[in-house]
């Protein structure tokens, strides 16, 4: 199929969305959640496509009505409706691959990281017979992506400033890099990127391109101007207003050029990340706080070795060990979260900066970051800290209904804002010490969340992550550090059913996130964890079953039993603390459910029959970000292709603005958006199914959609993510590598 045949807004014009109503939505489906692979989708040859004409309509139109499905007897005739786990796309969608060989990879839906992934013959499509090229089948777990920069490189000295003004090199005459601004534009990099008309897309948006001479559209902002003594200097073109006489705006002390991106906070200077690398940094009130926590912990363990033998004499002066914190949290600003925040789940590598905007432009609510690593952090690696960073959007309060759920006391919207920062950490000074950094440096969070689900085998055996679920003590002394040395930044956790399947620790452990443990509650009081979120897994469970969302009410109950009994729980001889309160003097926690939302339906479901506050979306807002506008407007829509393809040209705007419009920048635009298409293209147009709801566990089987576009963006072939890609980014560099997850889906670049 050609790309070049497609009639493709490069504008970002929308077709008109076709809507489903709620009310006309069927309510649910035959058939469970099973193992049984399906084929996956197939791209169709354009020959194929050559006797149809394109067509968008929407859900509604007769010839893409949606039916509804019965129990009734006729439901057997249908193979498809007896096949679990695959979705119900209407026959004459449906292409033959009865003489296909199989050569894609098994679903990846580890959004959230995984260790190794299970693998079945039935993915081979080969009967049970083994794949011959079973050694490319499986996860890349060490995945590289090549190289793509400039063949010369450009010192920073010259790469922001005209030609006749540069700045002087720190390095001299030590330095390796070009300082020959001509020789580099005319040898030393690719040509200009001819997409959105040549035009520089963040220099359009903000009359300044962050990437100056690297930029690969630079002939779109610089100019040659001929001097008074006939000498010609090449300028760069800056449209905002002019803060030095040179006409170019310095960085500030200790700041990188490169993070003087527009609409960007959370950025933390250099010298500050120098200074936790060197040690030079002053963690002397988390390090008091984390004497404590040991000294605690060493009284405890010691009452709880001591025998019936001992005398109340020897018991009391066991008990006298224990002494009282060194200092109180500060007093929190409260947050809020119900029906109208539906939030969008910290997500391994997806979870970047521009899909968050784009999810926050269809209705997102609520953001986190990627999973920062908590040692890296307070050792001041630039890698992690770049994951704190937060896009203006972020920054603005969250959708707020007085009256519609439960309002924490003080509750101020206009102080409250979006983004969250999510970190690991497997002991307990780790922790404290990033809460601690994170509050200092990063003025602009909402809350930081602790990671207590993560199933990497890295994270897990280092005792972090999902480790936390069975050691429910650490976990509390981490929440409770982390809550004093925090500032008025609220602390939450993340957590999954348990460790293993059948046995589900989650209810333990939120006893302890809301309440402490028992055997010191009366005197130290609660934690202070202001919101817990419950993904409806085990972490040997992974995505293999369907998230429980039973379990899930039943926490849910419990916690509501917790917020209307605190005062039986509690010291009755004096009103608790409110310093260690979550939220309020009353210690309300908040609850969000997580797993397999993937239809409005879902989510008012869950709000209705499992009493979560709110809904936390991962996979589905991956597949389909839209559906953060579904919600809103309580009810499906029919995105067209044209649609759809417009939602990724905004992903590689918001891209170009996060990480530069040069080579580097187009680079992990590029690398992102692949990723992105390695879950975009599992989407089915609910137009093409029999019945609703969708389910986010049914993979699909091979078809064609309505037009050409629809059918190159339900590919699963790596070579068609390319294309896509280069619609908008001009053709890969050749020293280009893209490593899917799954080993059989690599692409490396043909130099």
């Amino acid at each position: 199929m050609a790309t070049e045949d497609m009639d493709v807004n490069m504008n970002g014009a929308a077709a008109e969305t076709g809507a489903v109503p709620a009310s006309q939505a069927p309510s649910t489906r035959t058939g469970g959640d099973g193992d049984e692979r399906a084929a996956k989708r197939q791209k169709v040859d354009s020959s194929g496509l050559a006797n149809e004409t394109p067509t968008e309509k929407p859900v509604a139109e007769k010839d893409t009505q949606v039916e509804k499905k019965t129990n009734g007897s006729n439901s057997a005739s249908d193979d498809r409706d007896v096949r679990k786990g695959v979705a119900p796309v209407k026959k004459e969608y449906l292409i033959d691959m009865s003489n296909a060989t199989p050569n894609e990879a098994p679903d990846d839906d580890l959004a959230e990281g995984a260790g190794h992934q299970r693998q079945d013959d039935r993915d081979s499509g080969n009967k049970g017979r083994k794949d011959k090229k079973q050694k490319n089948r499986g996860q890349n777990t060490e995945r590289t992506f090549g190289h793509f920069d400039d063949a010369i490189r450009l010192c920073n000295s010259r790469a922001y400033y005209s030609e006749f003004s540069p700045r002087e090199c720190r390095f001299g005459d030590r330095c390796r890099q070009s300082h020959d601004l001509r020789k580099y534009l005319a040898e030393g990099r690719r040509e200009d990127v001819e997409t959105f008309g040549g035009k520089c897309p963040i220099f359009e948006q903000h009359g300044r391109c962050s990437a100056g001479w690297k930029c690969r559209f630079v002939k779109s902002h610089m100019r040659e101007v001929e001097h008074e003594d006939g000498r010609k200097e090449l300028t760069l073109i800056d449209n905002v207003t002019k803060k030095n006489s040179n006409g170019s705006e310095e960085a500030k002390e200790g700041e990188e050029v490169e993070d003087r991106r527009a609409d960007v906070f959370n950025i933390v200077p250099m010298q500050n990340k120098i200074d936790l690398n060197r040690k030079r940094v002053d963690f002397s009130r988390s390090e008091k706080y984390i004497e404590w926590l040991n000294k605690e912990t060493k009284a405890n363990d010691k009452l709880f070795q001591a025998t019936k033998d001992k005398t109340p004499e020897e018991m009391a002066e066991l008990r006298a060990a224990f002494v009282d914190p060194p200092f109180k949290p500060s007093e929190k600003r409260r947050i809020y979260f119900g029906p109208e925040t539906p939030t969008l789940a910290p997500l391994t590598t997806q979870g970047n900066l521009p899909f968050r905007r784009l999810c926050i432009d269809l209705g997102a609510q609520l953001t986190y970051s990627e999973m920062a690593m908590g040692m890296p952090l307070i050792q001041g690696t630039k890698a992690d800290w770049a994951l704190l960073k937060a896009h203006k959007s972020e920054l603005a309060p969250p959708k707020y209904t007085p009256g519609k759920s439960y309002v924490v006391e003080n509750y101020d919207n206009a102080r409250d804002l979006r983004f969250g920062a999510q970190i690991s950490a497997s002991v307990p000074w780790v922790a404290v010490k990033s809460a601690d950094a994170l509050s200092r440096w990063c003025p602009h969070l909402r809350l930081i969340d602790l990671n207590c689900g993560c199933p990497i085998d890295m994270v897990f055996k280092s005792g972090g992550g999902s480790a936390l679920l069975d050691n429910a003590g650490k976990l509390e002394r981490m929440i409770r550090g982390m809550n004093a040395v925090s500032g008025e930044v609220p602390i939450t956790a993340k957590i999954r059913t348990g460790v293993r399947n059948n046995r589900p620790t989650a209810n333990q452990v939120i006893s302890r996130l809301a309440f402490g443990g028992s055997e010191h509650r009366e005197r130290l009081g609660a934690p202070g964890c202001a919101a817990i979120t419950l993904h409806g897994r085990s972490r040997e469970q992974r995505y293999t079953k369907k998230a429980d969302w039973g379990f899930i009410g039943q926490c849910s109950a419990l916690i509501r039993s917790y917020n209307e009994e605190k005062d039986d729980l509690t010291d009755t001889a004096a009103e608790p603390d409110p310093s260690t309160q979550a939220n309020t003097k009353d210690g309300r926690v908040y609850f969000l459910g997580n797993g397999d939302c993937f239809s409005h339906e879902d989510y008012q479901d869950h709000i209705q029959n499992a009493g979560v506050d709110s809904v936390m979306i991962g996979r589905g807002a991956l597949i389909k970000p839209w559906l953060f506008e579904e919600i809103e407007k309580g009810q499906y829509l029919d995105k067209s292709a044209t649609e759809r393809l417009t939602y990724i040209e905004k992903f590689v705007r918001y891209g170009l603005e996060a990480w530069g419009s040069d080579e580097l920048g187009i680079g992990f635009t590029r690398r992102f958006l692949l990723e992105w298409l390695s879950f975009t293209h599992r989407y089915v147009p609910i137009g093409l199914l029999e019945h609703l709801p969708p389910s986010l566990n049914d993979r699909p089987p091979a078809y064609k959609g309505r037009n050409e576009l629809e059918t190159l963006m339900a590919s699963n072939n790596y070579k068609d993510w390319i294309k896509i890609s280069e619609m908008f980014l001009g053709p890969v560099h050749p020293g280009f590598n893209f490593q899917p997850k799954h080993k059989s889906n690599a692409y490396e670049a043909e130099g």
